[in-house]
């Protein structure tokens, strides 16, 4: 890897964790950008992305819990589904044929986008629901494995579910980040196991995504709500349609 990829890498790694930490939503840029712009096979793009939210899920983490963002009690469900099914998904992956997989991230990229457009309709909620145990654990289960296997990273699955159940987007974001890191240790053992990951290319990506993910975070708790809300529905509809256009037309 020459000095010019690195530099590539490492600018990629920060426009996604200006996204990060900016809307909860960067990682979904992060396999695509490397499967299509650089040529990466996706196995190894999506455990390099797994491997570069370790950085990333620290930091997000750290900035929304600084400014108290993260509902902490909803936390622990979730991990206690997301992490062996991280694990699971990312074993999954690593078998799976590489189309199977883009459809996967287009489709789940469109679709989140679409419904979390749709809720842009109401107003936000200042509290949220208050959902159980097993609920939350669910939520997790779903997030971890669906993030591991297409190397979303947790945040792509979590926000659109959370806004989905009345959580406020700002929120969701907190939650999103701290999910993020266990997803990212589950799934990066589990690409270790199956021989998927380039470490050096997931070390240069989370280096760019840790300086992003702490700017992205800071502007996140100044911009508007209502503009946070539509700025991540759009966002997720251009790139999932994106994917899915150019499968169809390379098929």
């Amino acid at each position: 890897m020459g000095p010019s990829e690195l530099a590539a890498f490492a600018a990629l790694g920060l426009t996604a964790g200006l996204l990060i930490g900016c809307a909860g939503i960067g990682g979904v840029i992060l396999v695509p950008a490397l499967v299509y712009l650089a040529d990466v096979p996706v196995h190894a793009a999506i455990a390099a992305a797994m491997c570069a939210f370790l950085l990333s899920g620290v930091v997000g983490t750290y900035v929304f819990a600084r400014a108290k963002s993260i509902r902490w009690s909803m936390t622990a469900w979730m991990w206690a589904g997301a992490v062996p099914a991280a694990f699971a998904g990312a074993l999954f992956a690593s078998a799976a044929a590489p189309a199977l997989i883009e459809l996967a991230i287009g489709a789940l990229t469109a679709a989140s986008g679409v419904y979390a457009l749709a809720g842009n309709m109401g107003a936000e909620p200042s509290e949220g629901r208050v959902l159980s145990g097993a609920a939350l654990a669910s939520i997790g289960t779903v997030t971890g494995f669906t993030s591991a296997m297409t190397g979303t990273g947790g945040p792509l699955v979590l926000v659109p579910i959370l806004v989905w159940l009345e959580i406020p987007v700002l929120a969701a974001i907190g939650l999103a980040q701290a999910i993020q890191l266990p997803i990212a240790v589950a799934a990066t053992g589990g690409n270790l196991l199956a021989g998927t990951l380039d470490v050096m290319l997931g070390l240069v990506l989370g280096l760019g995504i840790v300086l992003g993910t702490w700017v992205g975070a800071k502007a996140a708790h100044s911009l508007p709500r209502g503009v946070l809300r539509k700025f991540v529905s759009v966002l997720l509809v251009m790139v999932g349609g994106g994917i899915l256009i150019r499968l169809v037309i390379t098929t």
